[in-house]
C-alpha cells in the first residue's frame, strides 16, 4: 500500500467519479478528481452537486486536475472512467503509481487486464451496484442500488481492508469480496442486458419490470450467458441473475443506462466488454456455444452508436 493511504484519486470526472468524490470529500478525506479524458496540465477547485434518491443535495468542493500534473500518485487511485481507455490509461499511469494500490470502479469483463499485463503492484476490481447520471457539467443525480463489492485481483487482504474502509460512505457503500468472479459474470451479463435493449429500445432502465415483451428478450440473453459461464466453470443460477435484473430494474426506475448517455453525447460505449467479450469467450470455447441473440444485440447497439456519430457530424 501506498505511504499516503489517506489520499484517494479518483481518475475519471464523469457521473460516478464525481458523485464518489463529493461524498468522500464530505467524509473528510482528502479527493483529488483526475480528468481521465483531458490531460492538459490544467487544475481548478469546482463545486459539485449530488442529488440522491430521496431529494437530498451533497455539495462540495472539489480539486480536479489532469494526469499530467503528477510526477507521481501516492494514494489510493480509483479508476471510473469508460474502461475502453484502459489500455491507454495503463500506459499513462504505469510510471506515476509506483506502490500504490488500483481499484477499478468499471463494470464489464476482462477490464483489469490492462494494469495485470503492464505489472501494476496492486490491482482490485469493484463491480458497481449504483446508478448515475450528469445533469449538467456541476450536477449529477445518483442512486444506490446494493453495497458495491470489491475484491482482490492482484494484492491482499490486509490492503483490501484498508481501501473499503478508505472508499466506504453511508451513501455510496463498499464491501469487501473474497469470491468477486461470480458477481462480476452476474453483473456483466445483467449489463449486457441493459446496455443493448435500453439504447436500443430509447427507454429508461425500467422497462424490464414493466414490460414483459422487454423481460422475455432479457430472459433469452440472459440463459445464453449463464450458459457459457458454467462452461467457464462459474455457477450461476440463471432465476437468480432474472431476479437481479428485475431489482435493478426497478431500483433504477427512470434512470438512463450509460450506454444510451454515451450514444447521445456521441461517446464511445463499453459494448466491447459487455456484449462482445461474453460473444470472444463463447467463441473459444471448444463445445459449439453460440451467444447469438447477445451478440446481434451488441451488433445492433454499436451499429446505433456508429450511426448517430454520423448523424451528429
Amino acid at each position: 500500500m501506498g505511504s499516503n493511504q489517506n489520499s484517494i484519486f479518483i481518475v475519471g470526472s464523469g457521473a460516478v467519479g464525481k458523485a464518489l468524490a463529493v461524498f468522500l470529500k464530505l467524509s473528510g478525506r482528502n479527493i483529488t478528481l483526475i480528468r481521465g479524458s483531458i490531460n492538459d496540465g490544467s487544475r481548478k477547485t469546482q463545486s459539485i452537486r449530488v442529488e440522491t434518491a430521496n431529494g437530498t443535495i451533497h455539495e462540495a468542493d472539489i480539486d480536479i486536475a489532469t494526469l499530467s500534473t503528477f510526477h507521481s500518485i501516492d494514494g489510493i487511485v480509483v479508476l471510473a472512467t469508460k474502461s475502453f481507455g484502459n489500455e491507454q490509461l495503463a500506459n499513462l499511469l504505469k510510471d506515476k503509481i509506483g506502490s500504490s494500490p488500483l481499484v477499478l470502479l468499471q463494470n464489464g469483463m476482462g477490464v483489469e487486464q490492462p494494469f495485470i499485463q503492464n505489472d501494476f503492484p496492486e490491482v482490485y476490481r469493484c463491480v458497481l451496484f449504483v446508478t448515475s447520471q450528469s445533469v449538467d457539467e456541476k450536477s449529477v443525480r445518483f442512486k444506490p442500488v446494493a453495497i458495491s463489492p470489491i475484491g482482490i485481483e492482484k494484492g491482499n487482504m490486509d490492503n483490501l481492508n484498508n481501501i473499503v474502509q478508505q472508499l466506504h460512505t453511508s451513501e455510496f457503500g463498499f464491501k469487501r469480496e473474497p469470491q468477486l468472479q461470480q458477481i462480476i459474470w452476474k453483473k456483466a451479463i445483467v449489463n449486457s442486458v441493459f446496455n443493448s435493449v435500453c439504447p436500443l429500445l430509447e427507454v429508461d432502465n425500467g422497462v424490464f419490470h414493466r414490460n414483459n415483451a422487454a423481460f422475455r428478450i432479457a430472459r433469452q440473453v440472459i440463459s445464453e450467458c449463464t450458459a457459457i459461464a458454467r462452461e467457464k466453470g462459474i455457477l450461476i443460477d440463471t432465476n437468480e441473475v432474472e431476479e437481479s435484473l428485475l431489482q435493478i430494474s426497478k431500483a433504477s426506475d427512470g434512470q438512463l443506462i450509460s450506454t444510451l448517455q454515451d450514444i447521445r453525447n456521441n461517446r464511445k460505449t463499453e459494448i466491447e466488454t459487455l456484449n462482445f467479450e461474453i460473444v470472444r469467450i463463447a467463441n473459444s470455447l471448444d463445445k459449439g456455444h453460440t451467444v447469438e441473440k447477445t451478440q446481434l444485440l451488441g451488433e445492433l447497439t454499436m451499429l446505433k452508436a456508429s450511426l448517430n456519430r454520423q448523424v451528429s457530424l
